[in-house]
């Protein structure tokens, strides 16, 4: 749940400077804060992929697992798995 509000607040805060930029423009100080903000919800948003995708399972219409090797891999190296 923190992790959902904070990606919310740093959503809000690159919101209204982006809103503030179009208005009136960004000083050089906002332009900076702008930047660090939309490179850590970038960050934040890549990571919950990434574990979405490692988390992932996946079956064909007949109940086959046919999950890509690849992720399988994975999964085992996190013990998420144990075949």
């Amino acid at each position: 749940m923190a992790d959902s509000q904070a990606q919310e607040k740093l959503l809000k805060r690159i919101n209204e400077l982006a809103h503030k930029n179009k208005a009136e423009g960004l000083t050089v100080a906002e332009k900076a804060e702008r930047k660090q903000l939309r490179d850590q919800y970038l960050k934040n948003f890549r990571e919950a992929f990434r574990s979405n995708i490692e988390m992932m399972r996946i079956f064909d219409k007949d109940g086959k697992e046919v999950t890509p090797e690849k992720v399988r891999q994975i999964q085992r190296k996190k013990g998420l798995r144990d075949d």
